[in-house]
């Protein structure tokens, strides 16, 4: 079992130590895709998947989802939420037993979905369907400071409903100067630096774990891939994620450091319950 940099109380006490006057941008990696960040006091979950639902959905099945690293925190113990992100319907970034019970806590947190998953959301979550903030590819929400920009992600398609509204996003997280991607589960698609790079980017969150049919799940970029997009992109640093989670379907981040290392990509890895600060930038 893969263990936590920082887990329970020991990571609540590393985010309640930050000062909500600080002017820099921290985010903690919890898992998969899941990322916590804060800005200004203010704290988004993106994707995030705190529970064993997987692990108990496929535990008699084919692909059993045997997971290979500690939680890092009971979604129930987190601080006040204030926007939850999913950027597509997959359990790993749709988590009923991960998002409900931080909705419970968080009475005034924004829930942004893509507008084609509005319906499924609302089963999912069991909500009131009114209730999320939905966003097709090119629109946007902003408070402040803050936006949030959706933008296409090909899992494995860049797949839309008849209204044209496409099921996997990506985000684009606007906090003041500072700008993250995060991919959200995606292959690489034509056209997709050009939705990338109107935003220019800081960092990048991207998936590695790559793309073999014979896992029965839908892929991502490969390490090598990732890189490649980055420097494409001209992101200042790469963050990868969506590895050492599930036995079945992960990666070896070393490669990743490898295939960064040979093209001279700045990037930074981070342990689980590990944080990362715009000063680093």
């Amino acid at each position: 079992m893969i263990k936590a940099f920082k887990k329970d109380n020991e990571l609540l006490k590393d985010i309640a130590d930050v000062d909500p006057k600080d002017k820099y941008v921290l985010l903690w990696w919890l898992g998969q895709s899941g990322y916590l960040i804060q800005y200004k006091g203010k704290r988004i979950l993106v994707d995030p998947y705190l529970s064993d639902s997987l692990t108990e959905k496929y535990k008699d099945t084919d692909k059993p989802h045997v997971r290979i690293s500690e939680k890092v925190i009971d979604p129930s113990k987190l601080p006040t939420i204030d926007f939850i992100t999913s950027s597509h319907n997959h359990t790993d970034h749709l988590d009923a037993f991960t998002i409900n019970p931080i909705l419970k806590n968080s009475l005034h947190c924004k829930m942004i979905i893509p507008e084609a998953n509005r319906a499924f959301v609302a089963q999912r979550l069991g909500i009131d369907p009114s209730i999320p903030i939905g966003l097709n590819a090119g629109e946007h929400f902003s408070i402040e400071d803050i936006e949030f920009h959706a933008i296409p992600a090909a899992h494995n398609t860049l797949e839309k409903n008849t209204k044209g509204e496409y099921h996997y996003l990506g985000y684009i997280i606007r906090l003041g100067n500072f700008v993250i991607y995060h991919s959200g589960d995606t292959l690489y698609y034509e056209g997709m630096e050009e939705w990338i790079n109107q935003f220019n980017p800081t960092i990048a969150l991207l998936p590695i774990n790559g793309n073999d049919p014979a896992r029965k799940v839908a892929g991502n970029l490969n390490a090598e891939e990732a890189v490649k997009l980055s420097k494409q992109c001209n992101f200042q640093i790469v963050i990868p994620c969506h590895y050492d989670l599930f036995e079945f379907n992960t990666a070896d981040v070393n490669e990743f450091i490898q295939a960064a290392k040979k093209i001279e990509q700045r990037f930074c890895i981070l342990e689980l319950g590990g944080k990362f600060s715009s000063c680093e930038v």
